[in-house]
């Protein structure tokens, strides 16, 4: 039976971001962006299990074999973990991602002023954008944490799960977890207008029940930050009006456009070093943005970010480009991402 705290504390020390657990396989770290074997020999199928199960309680389990898929954070006086349980061609693994145990600041994460800006808006929305695993969460978080130091700001964070725990320092951070302390996003949402806010942080807009509400908070004076998967800012209209009816077209429009502050799309890059770092597109919206938002499609988006570096804007290129410059990163890498920004 492997050590699930062995393993972990051995994660740690290679600082492996994920930890793969698969039977028929050995024990995969993904260490800056590549998976690499942590262990000599293949699990089998019940070691994948066994490893598996032994961060479930008896409750946790019986839900597991309910649902088939399981979430939970894990924590030991090492550090924190966020991990996923699920069948796998019949066979039971896990995901397990390594976190942080506080959260890292904009400064830490190499982002540009800008976001600073953002994150100290008084209302609207800003956007945090990107594909799965491109460090959306730490994003956000790191703005949550910059609020918090600098202002005396009322917090309330709804998220599935909680991977940053935040302490009070200028301000007041209540942090909510979807399926312990409110039952869904929109719940929570709906509970927190009720709860005195100025800020709400919302992990992820899964549903068009919870960004119609959120953007009606936005454009009534609280700041809302959240995550969005989007593959770039110029696909973000069609995104949202995937999850509308075709009736509520205009209005999901209307209200975007009334409510949208920023957006920040990022990449997660592998350095030459074995390290990541990320790359963004940001795009500030100005009154042509507003524009192309009520009346036109994302594509249009992508002339405003190019003609709008007075306003903080940048394009991805520009900050790939950069990177590569200053030889944070190789130019097989900066070929592969700027490959989906022609």
């Amino acid at each position: 039976m492997i050590d699930k705290n062995g393993l972990l504390e051995h994660a740690k020390a290679q600082k492996a971001s994920d930890i793969h657990i698969c039977a028929d396989a050995p024990v995969m770290f993904r260490i800056g962006g590549n998976l690499v074997p942590a262990s000599k020999d293949k699990l089998t199928a019940e070691q994948s299990r066994d490893v598996s199960f032994s961060f479930l309680t008896d409750e946790q389990r019986q839900k597991f074999e309910q649902n088939l898929d399981f979430d939970l954070m894990f924590a030991n006086s090492d550090g924190r973990y966020r991990i996923n349980i699920g069948y796998f061609n019949g066979q039971i693994g896990s995901t397990i991602r390594t976190l942080p145990t506080e959260p890292m600041s904009l400064e830490q994460l190499h982002l540009p002023d800008i976001v600073e800006d953002l994150a100290n808006r008084r209302k609207g929305l800003v956007l945090i954008t990107g594909s799965t695993s491109q460090g959306k969460t730490t994003t956000m978080s790191a703005m949550i944490d910059e609020i918090n130091r600098t202002s005396a700001k009322h917090i309330i964070t709804i998220e599935d799960p909680i991977e940053y725990v935040h302490t009070n320092k200028t301000g007041v951070v209540r942090q909510r977890e979807v399926g312990r302390d409110t039952q869904s996003f929109y719940s929570g949402l709906r509970a927190a207008l009720r709860q005195d806010p100025d800020i709400i942080a919302i992990g992820e807009m899964r549903d068009y029940e919870t960004i119609k509400i959120a953007l009606a908070a936005a454009e009534t004076g609280v700041l809302v930050l959240s995550t969005l998967h989007v593959i770039s800012i110029d696909k973000i209209i069609e995104r949202l009006l995937s999850y509308a009816p075709a009736t509520d077209e205009m209005q999901l429009r209307l209200l975007l456009a009334e409510s949208l502050q920023g957006m920040i799309h990022q990449e997660l890059l592998p350095t030459v070093n074995g390290g990541r770092r990320l790359a963004c597109e940001i795009l500030v919206v100005t009154g042509a943005a507003r524009n192309i938002i009520r009346r036109k499609g994302g594509f249009f988006l992508r002339s405003v970010i190019e003609t709008g570096k007075k306003h903080g804007m940048t394009t991805m290129p520009e900050s790939v480009g950069e990177l590569l410059e200053r030889g944070i990163i190789s130019e097989g890498v900066a070929k592969s991402v700027l490959a989906n920004y022609k």
